[in-house]
């Protein structure tokens, strides 16, 4: 109780308030740790295709803390020279960048049999959900909205991992997948 209230409360003539135990606050994050991260293996290659230099940076970062290897490029033609001769096992690509768009980067991805089934996380700042859907339409395997926290970056990686932790591209639902049957059908 602070000393103005005690000073009302003997002006009052009523009994001062009981003071409240204090909460215990959860961990920032408590149950988002619950469960372990699990991370693709040490020296997993990973492509980051942004023009934002700050972006590079962070996914950078992140992925090297985690023993990651990255490659970087802040434009589509230069991601995709570094295709070739060892292709990367994962791709984080936006989808403005200038001259060639991150859809038309996919598109190149896909058709080339070295790269097609590299997995594929796509990444925009617009919050327009079309994006997401045509992405994943040409062959997207997942999308992350920006700004996105390290959290979001390894929950995207660790859906596409194999069971020898090796990012692999989603399976596409088939529309019974999507939707439940109804109880007793």
């Amino acid at each position: 109780m602070g000393i103005l209230e005690t000073f009302r409360s003997l002006f009052r003539r009523e009994a001062p308030p009981v003071a409240q135990p204090l909460a215990t606050p959860e961990p920032v994050g408590a149950e988002r740790r619950a469960k372990e991260r699990i991370n693709a293996r040490e020296g997993t290659r990973v492509l980051i295709i942004d023009d934002s230099k700050t972006v590079v940076t962070v996914l950078k970062k992140f992925l090297r803390s985690a023993g990651y290897e990255t490659l970087e490029a802040l434009d589509a033609e230069s991601g995709l020279a570094q295709l070739h001769p060892k292709p990367p096992e994962l791709i984080f690509l936006d989808i403005m960048l200038p001259g060639m768009n991150g859809f038309a980067a996919l598109r190149a991805i896909r058709r080339d049999p070295v790269t097609r089934d590299i997995p594929v996380i796509m990444m925009s700042g617009n919050e327009q959900a079309m994006e997401q859907f045509f992405g994943t339409r040409i062959g997207a395997d997942d999308f992350m909205k920006k700004p996105f926290s390290r959290h979001e970056v390894f929950f995207r990686i660790e859906r596409l991992l194999d069971e020898n932790l090796v990012p692999h591209r989603a399976t596409p639902r088939l529309p019974e997948q999507a939707i439940p049957a109804p109880a007793g059908a």
